[in-house]
Protein backbone atom coordinates (compact mmCIF):
# COMPACT_ATOMS: atom_id res chain seq x y z
CA UNK A 1 0.00 0.00 0.00
CA UNK A 2 1.50 3.43 -1.14
CA UNK A 3 1.21 5.63 2.15
CA UNK A 4 1.75 9.86 1.33
CA UNK A 5 2.81 11.61 4.64
CA UNK A 6 4.72 14.97 4.87
CA UNK A 7 8.15 14.98 5.69
CA UNK A 8 7.45 16.15 9.37
CA UNK A 9 4.62 14.56 10.04
CA UNK A 10 6.27 11.66 9.69
CA UNK A 11 8.10 11.66 12.61
CA UNK A 12 4.78 12.28 15.08
CA UNK A 13 3.35 9.67 12.75
CA UNK A 14 5.44 7.11 13.90
CA UNK A 15 5.64 8.04 17.58
CA UNK A 16 1.52 8.03 17.71
CA UNK A 17 1.18 4.66 15.52
CA UNK A 18 1.56 2.67 18.27
CA UNK A 19 0.12 4.22 21.12
CA UNK A 20 -3.38 3.51 20.46
CA UNK A 21 -6.31 3.66 18.24
CA UNK A 22 -9.70 6.21 19.26
CA UNK A 23 -12.87 4.39 19.45
CA UNK A 24 -13.36 5.81 15.39
CA UNK A 25 -10.16 4.11 14.59
CA UNK A 26 -8.54 7.32 13.93
CA UNK A 27 -5.03 8.15 15.26
CA UNK A 28 -5.17 9.14 19.02
CA UNK A 29 -2.65 11.86 18.43
CA UNK A 30 -5.39 13.48 16.32
CA UNK A 31 -7.83 14.17 18.95
CA UNK A 32 -6.78 16.96 20.82
CA UNK A 33 -8.57 15.78 24.14
CA UNK A 34 -6.65 12.64 25.28
CA UNK A 35 -3.21 12.79 26.89
CA UNK A 36 -1.37 10.29 24.93
CA UNK A 37 2.33 10.39 26.01
CA UNK A 38 4.42 10.28 22.91
CA UNK A 39 8.29 9.86 22.23
CA UNK A 40 10.93 8.84 19.84
CA UNK A 41 11.18 5.03 18.55
CA UNK A 42 7.87 3.73 20.01
CA UNK A 43 8.93 0.56 18.56
CA UNK A 44 11.06 -0.32 21.87
CA UNK A 45 7.85 -1.28 23.36
CA UNK A 46 6.05 -3.68 20.66
CA UNK A 47 5.97 -6.80 22.42
CA UNK A 48 8.67 -8.84 20.25
CA UNK A 49 8.07 -12.60 21.06
CA UNK A 50 4.77 -14.59 21.04
CA UNK A 51 4.52 -16.54 24.39
CA UNK A 52 4.27 -12.75 25.87
CA UNK A 53 2.12 -11.49 23.27
CA UNK A 54 -0.38 -14.26 24.01
CA UNK A 55 -0.25 -13.70 27.91
CA UNK A 56 -1.81 -10.07 27.13
CA UNK A 57 2.22 -8.74 26.71
CA UNK A 58 2.63 -9.73 30.28
CA UNK A 59 6.62 -10.97 31.20
CA UNK A 60 8.42 -8.92 33.48
CA UNK A 61 7.80 -11.90 36.33
CA UNK A 62 6.94 -15.31 34.17
CA UNK A 63 9.71 -18.02 33.69
CA UNK A 64 12.73 -17.58 32.01
CA UNK A 65 13.53 -18.20 28.24
CA UNK A 66 15.20 -17.30 25.32
CA UNK A 67 13.65 -13.87 25.08
CA UNK A 68 14.03 -12.76 29.22
CA UNK A 69 16.42 -9.78 28.68
CA UNK A 70 13.69 -7.76 26.86
CA UNK A 71 10.97 -7.67 29.65
CA UNK A 72 13.63 -8.55 32.86
CA UNK A 73 17.17 -8.86 32.57
CA UNK A 74 17.50 -10.41 36.00
CA UNK A 75 15.35 -13.14 34.52
CA UNK A 76 17.56 -14.34 31.93
CA UNK A 77 20.26 -16.56 34.52
CA UNK A 78 17.22 -18.72 35.58
CA UNK A 79 16.52 -20.10 32.23
CA UNK A 80 16.34 -23.57 32.49
CA UNK A 81 18.02 -26.65 30.67
CA UNK A 82 19.52 -24.04 28.61
CA UNK A 83 23.76 -23.93 28.03
CA UNK A 84 23.11 -21.87 25.17
CA UNK A 85 20.15 -21.12 22.63
CA UNK A 86 18.59 -18.61 20.79
CA UNK A 87 15.07 -17.11 19.71
CA UNK A 88 13.91 -15.46 16.48
CA UNK A 89 10.22 -14.20 16.08
CA UNK A 90 8.51 -12.34 13.35
CA UNK A 91 5.35 -9.74 13.32
CA UNK A 92 3.31 -8.29 10.46
CA UNK A 93 2.63 -5.03 11.57
CA UNK A 94 -0.56 -2.48 11.28
CA UNK A 95 -1.59 -5.27 8.96
CA UNK A 96 -5.14 -4.00 8.89
CA UNK A 97 -3.66 -0.66 7.19
CA UNK A 98 -0.74 -1.51 5.29
CA UNK A 99 1.14 -4.65 4.03
CA UNK A 100 5.01 -3.92 4.10
CA UNK A 101 5.50 -3.16 8.16
CA UNK A 102 7.13 -5.99 10.00
CA UNK A 103 8.63 -6.65 13.26
CA UNK A 104 11.76 -8.45 13.44
CA UNK A 105 13.86 -10.01 16.50
CA UNK A 106 16.63 -11.93 16.96
CA UNK A 107 17.90 -13.00 20.30
CA UNK A 108 20.51 -15.28 21.41
CA UNK A 109 22.24 -16.15 24.89
CA UNK A 110 25.11 -18.04 26.61
CA UNK A 111 25.77 -19.60 30.07
CA UNK A 112 29.09 -18.80 31.64
CA UNK A 113 28.58 -20.75 34.70
CA UNK A 114 25.29 -21.68 37.43
CA UNK A 115 25.55 -18.18 37.93
CA UNK A 116 26.03 -16.23 34.85
CA UNK A 117 24.51 -15.35 32.08
CA UNK A 118 24.89 -13.18 29.09
CA UNK A 119 22.49 -12.42 25.81
CA UNK A 120 22.39 -10.08 22.80
CA UNK A 121 19.19 -9.57 20.60
CA UNK A 122 18.48 -7.01 17.59
CA UNK A 123 15.19 -5.88 17.10
CA UNK A 124 14.73 -4.59 13.51
CA UNK A 125 11.18 -2.30 12.39
CA UNK A 126 10.59 -1.76 9.13
CA UNK A 127 8.28 0.75 8.37
CA UNK A 128 7.76 -0.05 4.85
CA UNK A 129 7.77 2.15 1.06
CA UNK A 130 6.79 5.49 2.00
CA UNK A 131 6.29 8.58 -0.89
CA UNK A 132 7.67 11.45 0.79
CA UNK A 133 6.22 14.73 0.23
CA UNK A 134 7.40 18.20 1.01
CA UNK A 135 3.88 19.79 1.34
CA UNK A 136 0.13 18.85 1.08
CA UNK A 137 0.19 19.01 -2.66
CA UNK A 138 0.51 15.28 -3.88
CA UNK A 139 2.97 16.55 -7.41
CA UNK A 140 5.04 17.82 -4.42
CA UNK A 141 7.39 14.70 -3.96
CA UNK A 142 10.69 14.10 -2.67
CA UNK A 143 10.93 10.42 -3.72
CA UNK A 144 9.92 6.90 -2.25
CA UNK A 145 12.12 5.87 0.90
CA UNK A 146 11.88 2.89 3.52
CA UNK A 147 12.32 4.38 7.06
CA UNK A 148 14.22 1.36 9.67
CA UNK A 149 14.78 1.46 12.69
CA UNK A 150 16.84 -1.07 14.67
CA UNK A 151 18.21 -1.59 18.90
CA UNK A 152 21.05 -3.79 19.71
CA UNK A 153 21.57 -4.55 23.15
CA UNK A 154 23.63 -6.95 25.24
CA UNK A 155 22.78 -7.85 28.70
CA UNK A 156 24.43 -9.53 31.50
CA UNK A 157 22.61 -11.43 34.57
CA UNK A 158 23.99 -12.47 37.85
CA UNK A 159 22.37 -15.16 40.10
CA UNK A 160 22.90 -13.43 43.49
CA UNK A 161 21.25 -15.80 45.93
CA UNK A 162 19.16 -19.20 45.08
CA UNK A 163 16.00 -17.11 44.43
CA UNK A 164 17.27 -13.86 43.70
CA UNK A 165 19.03 -12.25 40.16
CA UNK A 166 19.74 -9.02 38.95
CA UNK A 167 20.54 -8.00 35.72
CA UNK A 168 21.77 -5.63 33.01
CA UNK A 169 21.54 -4.37 29.37
CA UNK A 170 23.33 -1.99 27.16
CA UNK A 171 21.81 -0.72 23.94
CA UNK A 172 22.00 0.88 21.01
CA UNK A 173 19.04 2.61 18.57
CA UNK A 174 18.83 3.91 15.68
CA UNK A 175 16.16 5.21 13.71
CA UNK A 176 16.22 6.49 10.19
CA UNK A 177 12.37 7.62 9.20
CA UNK A 178 13.65 10.22 6.16
CA UNK A 179 16.86 9.59 4.79
CA UNK A 180 18.65 12.32 3.14
CA UNK A 181 16.11 14.28 1.73
CA UNK A 182 17.29 17.54 -0.81
CA UNK A 183 14.49 20.14 0.27
CA UNK A 184 15.26 19.17 4.11
CA UNK A 185 18.67 19.21 4.58
CA UNK A 186 18.30 19.23 8.00
CA UNK A 187 17.06 16.26 8.15
CA UNK A 188 19.19 13.15 9.92
CA UNK A 189 19.04 9.75 11.49
CA UNK A 190 18.36 10.03 15.66
CA UNK A 191 20.62 7.65 17.52
CA UNK A 192 20.60 6.63 21.36
CA UNK A 193 22.15 4.44 23.83
CA UNK A 194 19.97 3.16 26.72
CA UNK A 195 20.41 0.74 29.74
CA UNK A 196 17.46 -1.44 31.16
CA UNK A 197 18.36 -3.06 34.58
CA UNK A 198 16.01 -5.88 36.28
CA UNK A 199 15.31 -7.70 39.52
CA UNK A 200 13.83 -11.21 39.67
CA UNK A 201 12.78 -12.92 42.77
CA UNK A 202 11.20 -16.98 42.94
CA UNK A 203 10.15 -19.42 45.36
CA UNK A 204 9.11 -22.62 45.21
CA UNK A 205 6.50 -23.81 47.76
CA UNK A 206 6.70 -27.61 47.34
CA UNK A 207 3.83 -28.46 49.98
CA UNK A 208 1.27 -26.61 47.56
CA UNK A 209 3.59 -27.63 44.24
CA UNK A 210 3.60 -24.24 43.23
CA UNK A 211 6.17 -21.41 42.27
CA UNK A 212 5.59 -17.65 43.09
CA UNK A 213 7.87 -14.59 40.86
CA UNK A 214 8.13 -11.27 41.48
CA UNK A 215 9.85 -8.98 38.90
CA UNK A 216 10.52 -5.50 38.25
CA UNK A 217 12.91 -3.82 35.42
CA UNK A 218 13.06 -0.26 34.00
CA UNK A 219 14.06 -0.07 30.72
CA UNK A 220 15.10 2.31 28.25
CA UNK A 221 16.14 4.80 30.32
CA UNK A 222 18.85 6.81 27.69
CA UNK A 223 19.17 9.67 26.17
CA UNK A 224 17.32 11.89 24.22
CA UNK A 225 16.78 11.46 20.21
CA UNK A 226 16.21 14.14 17.68
CA UNK A 227 15.90 13.82 14.00
CA UNK A 228 16.96 17.67 13.21
CA UNK A 229 18.69 19.52 15.81
CA UNK A 230 19.75 18.93 19.12
CA UNK A 231 16.67 21.79 20.53
CA UNK A 232 14.29 19.21 19.19
CA UNK A 233 15.08 16.31 21.35
CA UNK A 234 12.64 13.32 22.37
CA UNK A 235 12.49 11.11 24.75
CA UNK A 236 12.56 7.53 24.17
CA UNK A 237 10.31 5.57 26.00
CA UNK A 238 11.78 4.66 29.60
CA UNK A 239 9.64 1.98 31.26
CA UNK A 240 8.63 0.82 34.29
CA UNK A 241 7.57 -2.56 34.61
CA UNK A 242 6.27 -4.24 37.60
CA UNK A 243 4.36 -7.67 38.01
CA UNK A 244 4.48 -11.17 39.70
CA UNK A 245 3.30 -14.59 38.25
CA UNK A 246 2.17 -17.41 40.25
CA UNK A 247 2.43 -21.26 38.54
CA UNK A 248 0.69 -23.99 40.21
CA UNK A 249 1.31 -27.97 39.11
CA UNK A 250 -2.15 -29.30 38.91
CA UNK A 251 -0.62 -33.04 38.67
CA UNK A 252 2.53 -34.22 37.01
CA UNK A 253 1.19 -33.51 33.30
CA UNK A 254 -0.55 -30.31 34.09
CA UNK A 255 0.45 -26.78 34.87
CA UNK A 256 -1.44 -23.10 35.10
CA UNK A 257 0.86 -20.07 35.62
CA UNK A 258 -1.36 -16.88 35.87
CA UNK A 259 0.72 -13.58 35.03
CA UNK A 260 0.15 -9.83 35.82
CA UNK A 261 2.74 -6.92 35.36
CA UNK A 262 1.89 -3.12 35.73
CA UNK A 263 3.69 -0.57 32.91
CA UNK A 264 4.27 3.44 33.35
CA UNK A 265 6.20 5.50 30.97
CA UNK A 266 8.87 7.42 32.60
CA UNK A 267 8.37 10.02 30.30
CA UNK A 268 7.13 13.71 31.23
CA UNK A 269 3.17 14.14 30.52
CA UNK A 270 2.44 16.87 28.07
CA UNK A 271 -0.18 18.79 30.03
CA UNK A 272 -1.05 21.18 27.22
CA UNK A 273 -0.80 21.23 23.58
CA UNK A 274 2.11 24.35 24.24
CA UNK A 275 3.55 22.22 26.76
CA UNK A 276 5.35 19.27 25.01
CA UNK A 277 8.12 17.54 26.97
CA UNK A 278 10.92 18.41 24.86
CA UNK A 279 12.70 21.37 26.94
CA UNK A 280 12.93 18.94 30.00
CA UNK A 281 16.12 17.84 31.22
CA UNK A 282 16.53 14.15 30.74
CA UNK A 283 16.91 13.28 34.30
CA UNK A 284 14.20 15.23 36.06
CA UNK A 285 12.30 14.53 33.23
CA UNK A 286 12.38 10.65 33.91
CA UNK A 287 12.49 11.07 38.15
CA UNK A 288 9.64 13.93 37.32
CA UNK A 289 7.16 12.11 35.70
CA UNK A 290 5.45 10.60 38.52
CA UNK A 291 4.47 13.59 39.85
CA UNK A 292 3.98 16.08 37.32
CA UNK A 293 0.05 15.74 36.49
CA UNK A 294 -2.57 15.18 38.89
CA UNK A 295 -2.97 11.83 40.72
CA UNK A 296 -5.75 10.71 38.71
CA UNK A 297 -3.93 11.30 35.74
CA UNK A 298 -0.93 9.67 37.12
CA UNK A 299 -2.92 6.39 37.81
CA UNK A 300 -4.58 7.03 34.25
CA UNK A 301 -1.36 6.33 32.85
CA UNK A 302 -0.67 2.79 34.18
CA UNK A 303 -1.54 0.36 32.17
CA UNK A 304 -2.31 -3.15 33.28
CA UNK A 305 -1.32 -6.71 31.32
CA UNK A 306 -2.44 -10.23 32.84
CA UNK A 307 -2.57 -13.67 31.38
CA UNK A 308 -3.05 -17.12 31.77
CA UNK A 309 -0.82 -20.21 30.48
CA UNK A 310 -1.26 -23.63 30.58
CA UNK A 311 1.24 -26.64 29.78
CA UNK A 312 0.54 -29.92 29.20
CA UNK A 313 3.34 -32.70 29.65
CA UNK A 314 5.99 -29.61 29.04
CA UNK A 315 4.86 -30.68 25.44
CA UNK A 316 2.17 -28.05 24.76
CA UNK A 317 0.75 -24.77 25.38
CA UNK A 318 -2.28 -23.01 25.53
CA UNK A 319 -2.12 -19.13 26.49
CA UNK A 320 -5.05 -15.99 26.77
CA UNK A 321 -4.29 -12.61 28.08
CA UNK A 322 -5.94 -9.26 27.91
CA UNK A 323 -4.44 -5.80 28.15
CA UNK A 324 -5.96 -2.36 29.20
CA UNK A 325 -5.03 1.03 28.51
CA UNK A 326 -7.18 4.01 29.57
CA UNK A 327 -9.07 6.64 26.85
CA UNK A 328 -6.96 9.24 27.13
CA UNK A 329 -3.90 7.26 26.91
CA UNK A 330 -4.68 5.72 23.72
CA UNK A 331 -7.35 3.35 24.38
CA UNK A 332 -5.87 0.00 23.47
CA UNK A 333 -8.13 -2.89 25.19
CA UNK A 334 -7.39 -5.85 23.48
CA UNK A 335 -7.52 -9.99 24.15
CA UNK A 336 -4.54 -12.35 23.18
CA UNK A 337 -4.63 -15.63 22.74
CA UNK A 338 -1.80 -18.18 21.74
CA UNK A 339 -0.44 -21.53 21.32
CA UNK A 340 2.96 -22.71 21.67
CA UNK A 341 5.27 -26.59 21.11
CA UNK A 342 8.12 -27.78 23.01
CA UNK A 343 10.21 -30.63 22.09
CA UNK A 344 13.08 -32.23 24.12
CA UNK A 345 15.04 -34.23 21.26
CA UNK A 346 17.12 -37.62 22.00
CA UNK A 347 20.25 -35.53 22.62
CA UNK A 348 18.53 -33.00 24.65
CA UNK A 349 18.36 -30.13 22.54
CA UNK A 350 15.24 -28.64 22.81
CA UNK A 351 13.04 -26.86 19.68
CA UNK A 352 10.13 -24.65 20.23
CA UNK A 353 7.43 -22.88 18.46
CA UNK A 354 5.01 -19.88 19.63
CA UNK A 355 2.16 -17.99 18.14
CA UNK A 356 -0.38 -15.06 19.21
CA UNK A 357 -3.20 -13.30 17.89
CA UNK A 358 -4.87 -10.45 18.75
CA UNK A 359 -8.43 -9.73 19.26
CA UNK A 360 -9.50 -6.19 20.21
CA UNK A 361 -12.26 -5.38 22.18
CA UNK A 362 -12.75 -1.55 21.22
CA UNK A 363 -15.33 -0.59 18.32
CA UNK A 364 -13.98 0.74 15.21
CA UNK A 365 -11.51 -0.17 12.35
CA UNK A 366 -8.59 -0.84 15.17
CA UNK A 367 -5.32 -0.57 13.61
CA UNK A 368 -3.84 -3.55 15.75
CA UNK A 369 -6.65 -5.93 15.27
CA UNK A 370 -5.74 -9.70 13.71
CA UNK A 371 -1.96 -8.87 14.45
CA UNK A 372 -0.36 -12.28 14.22
CA UNK A 373 3.50 -13.37 15.91
CA UNK A 374 5.53 -16.08 15.21
CA UNK A 375 8.74 -16.91 17.42
CA UNK A 376 11.20 -20.13 17.05
CA UNK A 377 13.48 -20.99 19.48
CA UNK A 378 16.22 -23.59 20.02
CA UNK A 379 18.27 -24.23 23.33
CA UNK A 380 20.99 -26.22 23.84
CA UNK A 381 22.04 -28.30 27.28
CA UNK A 382 23.83 -26.99 29.73
CA UNK A 383 27.11 -28.74 29.66
CA UNK A 384 28.94 -30.50 33.17
CA UNK A 385 31.54 -28.65 32.93
CA UNK A 386 29.50 -24.94 33.29
CA UNK A 387 27.78 -26.53 37.09
CA UNK A 388 29.04 -24.74 39.63
CA UNK A 389 28.51 -27.48 42.22
CA UNK A 390 28.95 -24.56 45.27
CA UNK A 391 25.81 -23.50 46.39
CA UNK A 392 24.83 -19.71 46.39
CA UNK A 393 23.36 -18.76 49.49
Amino acid sequence: MRKYLIVWPLVGWMSLSVSGQGTTGSVVGQDSSNHVITTAVPFLGITPDSRAAGMGDAGVATSADANASYWNPGKLVFIEKGGYGFSTSYTPWLAKIVNDMKLLYLTGFYRIDRNQVVSGSLKYFDMGAIQLNHGPDPSQQDGRYNPREFAFDVTYSRLLTDHFGLGGSLRYVRSNLTGAIPTNPDARAGNSVAVDIGAFYTKQFERHNSTLSLGGSITNFGSKMTYTSAANKDFIPTNLRLGGAYKTELDHLNSLTFALDFNKLMVPSKNTAQNTNRSTPLFSGVLGSFTDASLARELAEIKISTGMEYWYNNFFAARVGYFYETKDQGNRKYLTAGLGVRYEMANRDMFGLDMAYLIPTVLGNYALAETIRFSLFYVLPIKEAKQNDTPND
